[in-house]
């Protein structure tokens, strides 16, 4: 009965992992390196105009206050050392370029790295617009994994935080019969975000871009709908 007992424990044991070994399907890592919005994006037109409904509303029922305490709170503050604010323009110079190698366009917007070369799956080993990625290997965890694919890429990760250690989605690729060299694979995705900088130096690839979320379809069009439902913002 122990036996038994303690040859179940070490199959099970055995089971676990991401052991590559036994099948010929890889299992690869995929990181969604994005840039936070930098300024306050635009209110929607709907939204807006219920905050004035609102507002409009509230003013019917609101308290009155005295002529003279309105007089004393409005004088309060002001002086010769008020500056006048000026706020930054939201259309940057990148914008107007449209310069997709530049964290400084679409303000407003999240913003997600794109890189052009080599990479698992690719047909035919032609070079392809893909995330950093890295096929899982002997790392303790996919999300090592992930780190690892990011940092041949960014030199180091001083300036990445990821997002928890649990993918946010993951995919089955299958292979293609018209096309050689297109095997099968398992491909999760981790989210890192840029972190106190607006500047990277991307290394270890032919090409890199910048992209919105809309701008990234343009991209994966075949995959447009899973990262569509991924990508909530």
């Amino acid at each position: 009965m122990r036996r038994s007992i303690a040859s179940l424990g070490g199959s099970l044991v055995k089971s676990r992992g991401f052991s590559t070994s036994s099948s010929p399907e890889k299992i690869v890592a995929s990181v969604l390196f994005e840039r936070l919005p930098v300024v306050i994006p635009k209110i929607d037109p709907i939204v807006y105009a219920f905050q004035e409904f609102s507002f409009r509303w509230r003013q019917q029922y609101r308290r009155r206050y005295p002529d003279e305490l309105l007089d004393k709170s409005n004088a309060r503050g002001k002086g010769d050392y008020q500056i006048d604010y000026v706020p930054a323009p939201r259309i940057t110079e990148a914008d107007k370029q449209n310069d997709r190698k530049s964290l400084q366009r679409a303000l407003d917007r999240r913003l997600y790295l794109l890189i052009y070369g080599n990479t698992h799956g690719s047909p035919n080993g032609k070079p392809v617009w893909h995330f950093p990625e890295k096929v899982y290997e002997s790392e303790e965890t996919l999300r090592k994994c992930a780190e690892s694919a990011l940092q041949s890429v960014l030199g180091d990760l001083s300036h990445t935080y990821f997002v928890g250690n649990a993918p946010m989605g993951h995919i089955a690729m299958e292979s293609s019969e018209n096309v050689t060299d297109s095997p099968s694979f398992k491909q999760f995705f981790f989210k890192s975000q840029v972190i106190a900088t607006n500047k990277l130096k991307i290394g270890k690839c032919e090409d890199f871009v910048w992209v919105t979320k809309d701008e990234l379809m343009e991209y994966f069009p075949e995959k447009a709908e899973f990262l569509s439902k991924m990508i909530i913002s």
